[in-house]
């Protein structure tokens, strides 16, 4: 199991940083994605720019505080938990991904991939928070 985090601190008050994260209509300022396909209230799908689908599946929800779900495609399975700390005027986030490679040889290139998605997610939160 590969497991991954990600801390940052945004200069905006709680509400408009869990806003953006938890919506599932406005997604435009994410650049590693095409689109967002709601399922239902519970799962949706998130297609890259390649076109490549992941499965999401919501198991907890304590708005302004934490946003988990798990998640499964082709290559990998695992889950994701958002933690949101309100800083007087700023929001500290703390997101930890935890995977396991479906496939042998992912194993090696899962926890590098997921460093770097964070890091993109973050740098793209930051811009659309500004």
């Amino acid at each position: 199991m590969a497991i991954s985090n990600i801390k940052a601190v945004f200069q905006q008050d709680i509400q408009k940083v869990w806003d953006k994260v938890t919506s599932l209509e406005d997604y435009t300022w994410r650049s590693d994605i095409s689109k967002i396909e709601i399922l239902n209230e519970q799962q949706f799908v998130e297609y890259t720019k390649e076109g490549y689908a992941t499965t999401f599946t919501i198991t907890v929800v304590e708005p302004y505080r934490c946003w988990e779900f798990d998640m499964e495609n082709d290559n990998m399975k695992g889950h994701w938990t958002g933690v949101f700390t309100k800083k007087g005027k700023q929001t500290e986030i703390d997101f930890t991904e935890s995977v396991v490679a479906k496939k042998l040889f992912m194993k090696f290139f899962v926890k590098p991939f997921l460093k770097k998605q964070q890091t993109l997610y973050v740098s793209d939160l930051k811009k659309a928070l500004l």
